[in-house]
């Protein structure tokens, strides 16, 4: 097809969007609010990604003097400090280990896993001025009842750069540049090779950009996007428990929803406006409930967007003083079609998840509040009051 023709379909695409007498006007604002925060955000990140090439840098540098001199002097102070930023890096748990050192020997006394053990005492070995390690650590197969050892986040280990899942600022940098470099030399190569170097240039842009794997860029890992609201009601938790298990309700507050059909005991089929309007639909379960407490809900296999959901109710103030209030705190991880691409298409034309959340969340507050369908909802209907 003439790129000629679809440029100007595009364009013309993008006047309609703009300069629809009803919505175009709150679309341009909206637009240029996104681009004003956009250039703020690049801003402060290049600010952040200075610092840290910079201090990347000078540690190299005082790496490399250290490979030529002789070693240096380090207070017990300072040598506990470096091995305590090792521990992190290698234990789930590096607050249940105590670290004591004494003229370059460092003692490590504290509960551990036992499949952590090898990886921290060769860590610490490899920490500049440790010169001996004494393991007093108690070892644990698993965490069982010790106390020190409950939660915490299992360690990756001292990984490679590049094979973790987020990346440090410079090193964005430096591979969004080499993607660059491949984009740019695909322009000059034929066949094969310019399809080969353009494909590889361009994933590497997106992930240093996104700073997401690119599985989860093309919507097929496990890493959704994830948003998070609470908000207070000034009504009794029973109230807005039972409000939020009426389905009929929904499409009274949420902008988007055009309907909501119950299916099943425990499942409801939506439909809601997708990006530009376009209608997209899936099937919610309710995976677990706590009356007056907790929903949980997940999508089924074969809706069109991949998500899952949380809604908590607690009472907020003190009971003995008459304040009945709830705080509402939901937290919602979808996949979008087409994984991160899919949701900055979709942010573009004004699907953003977090602000529609923001504005569906007040809209509820106000319903229950006044007993009256706000302005702004998909479909209006009366709630009557509560005497």
């Amino acid at each position: 097809m003439n790129p000629i023709f679809l440029g100007g379909a595009a364009v013309g695409v993008a006047l309609m969007y703009f300069l629809d007498p009803n919505s175009g006007r709150r679309r341009r604002a909206r637009t240029r609010d996104k681009v004003v925060h956009a250039a703020r955000v690049v801003n402060e990140g290049a600010k952040v990604t200075a610092r840290d090439t910079v201090h990347r840098a000078q540690g190299a540098w005082a790496e490399a003097r250290r490979l030529f001199s002789h070693e240096e002097d380090i207070g017990d102070e300072a040598l506990v400090e470096r091995v305590r930023a090792a521990l992190g890096r290698v234990v789930s748990h590096p607050h249940a280990i105590e670290t004591a050192a004494s003229g370059g020997h460092v003692t490590l006394i504290g509960p551990i896993l036992s499949y952590e053990v090898r990886p921290l005492l060769r860590a610490v070995r490899r920490v500049t001025g440790v010169r001996a390690v004494s393991d007093q650590l108690t070892v644990y197969n698993e965490p069982g009842n010790v106390s020190p050892l409950q939660g915490g986040e299992p360690s990756t280990g001292e990984r490679f750069e590049l094979l973790r899942e987020n990346w440090s600022p410079a090193a964005r940098v430096l591979v969004g540049g080499v993607g660059a470099a491949l984009m740019l030399a695909a322009t000059r190569a034929r066949g094969g090779l310019c399809a080969l170097l353009g494909i590889s240039g361009g994933a590497l842009v997106a992930r240093a950009a996104a700073n997401r794997e690119l599985a989860s860029l093309l919507g097929f890992g496990s890493r959704g996007i994830t948003v998070q609201k609470t908000i207070h009601v000034a009504a009794p938790v029973e109230r807005v428990f039972d409000f939020w298990t009426d389905y009929q309700n929904f499409p009274r507050f949420m902008h988007n929803v055009r309907d909501v059909r119950q299916v099943a005991e425990n499942r409801s089929h939506w439909v809601v406006a997708g990006p530009a309007g376009v209608p997209v639909q899936w099937t919610a379960e309710v995976t677990h409930v706590i009356p007056g407490e907790l929903i949980e809900w997940r999508s089924v296999s074969d809706s069109d967007v991949r998500h899952r959901g949380t809604v908590r109710f607690a009472h907020s103030g003190d009971r003995g003083s008459g304040d009945n209030g709830t705080r509402v705190s939901v937290e919602l991880s979808y996949i979008p079609p087409a994984g991160a691409f899919g949701h900055a298409v979709a942010t573009i034309f004004g699907a953003d998840p977090k602000s529609e959340m923001d504005a569906d969340l007040l809209r509820m507050k106000s319903m229950i509040e006044t007993g009256h369908p706000p302005h702004g909802a998909a479909r209006p209907g009366a709630l009557p009051r509560e005497s």
